[in-house]
């Protein structure tokens, strides 16, 4: 969890901008106090009000703001959070960080900050894929910025490729991962949880009767002892837990498949009750 964390988040100017709406959401769920800056592009998408009235507090715009920067508000907003998160991260934004641009509150709070930076991208798949991006990116990843994404899908142009905006939750969690602190900071474990269902025909199927209650206990806990936890589960009857990495499977050979995949990791619990049993030839019509 983020519990007293504080995260300054500055949302650019691309149709993306209203899915960091959702993300402030989950932010504040998790604990966490959120400052926001707001581009003049992102403007165009999502209003102060809305913004303003998720994060519970003032939205930053203006690098002249008379009353902040009578205090070096830009130089307090860039050092006070724990994390700056961009998202979305224009192409355009990724080159004025790229090359030290300081001519808006927003890129002048990256030029200023001494905190961890989080970018998430979100262009065109052409943006994405042009040379210049992809110098951009080197750059910023050389200057010790961390990416999020982008995800391949479709874009509001109807292209599709690279270049959409992480997923709110998937942000959350990578937040999680960089401010995580605990005796199990940088430890892989997998854990395995709930039932599996093993198909008789499409109605019927074979199982356990598990909750999934203590798998999740056990993921949600060594992930606040700081641990990176992929959790694998059958259909379970209790919420996933908050702040891991989760698979959802439904059989036995699924969740082998997935536990192979999540290899290697220091730790793993298998609290999963896997079904004993399984049917030679699963039915494609239910059976009379």
């Amino acid at each position: 969890m983020l519990f007293g964390k504080r995260i300054l988040l500055v949302i650019g100017g691309g149709i993306s901008a209203y899915r960091s709406l959702e993300l402030i959401r989950l932010l504040r769920k998790r604990g966490c106090t959120v400052s926001t800056c707001l581009t003049e592009g992102g403007s165009n998408f999502v209003t102060p009000l809305s913004v303003g009235a998720l994060a519970g507090g003032k939205v930053h715009q203006d690098l002249f703001d008379l009353t902040d920067e009578a205090e070096m508000g830009h130089i307090e907003l860039s050092r006070a959070a724990d994390l700056v998160v961009v998202a979305p991260c224009t192409a355009d934004f990724m080159a004025k960080i790229a090359s030290g641009f300081a001519n808006d509150l927003a890129s002048t709070l990256l030029l200023a900050t001494d905190k961890p930076i989080l970018l998430a991208p979100a262009m065109n798949v052409r943006m994405w894929n042009h040379p210049s991006t992809k110098r951009n990116y080197a750059t910023l990843i050389s200057d010790g910025a961390r990416f999020v994404g982008p995800n391949d899908g479709e874009m509001a142009c109807g292209d599709f490729g690279p270049g959409r905006m992480s997923e709110p939750e998937q942000i959350a969690i990578e937040i999680e991962h960089i401010l995580k602190s605990g005796p199990l900071k940088n430890t892989h474990v997998i854990v395995t949880s709930g039932p599996t269902h093993e198909p008789i025909d499409p109605i019927r199927y074979i199982g356990n009767r598990s909750s999934g209650a203590q798998g999740t206990a056990i993921a949600s806990a060594l992930s606040n002892l700081g641990a990176d936890v992929t959790f694998i589960s059958g259909p379970a009857s209790v919420e996933y837990p908050s702040g891991v990495e989760t698979i959802k499977v439904e059989t036995a050979e699924q969740m082998f498949d997935a536990v192979s995949n999540a290899l290697p990791a220091k730790v793993a619990i298998f609290a999963a009750a896997v079904a004993d049993w399984k049917v030679a030839s699963e039915q494609k019509k239910k059976i009379k």
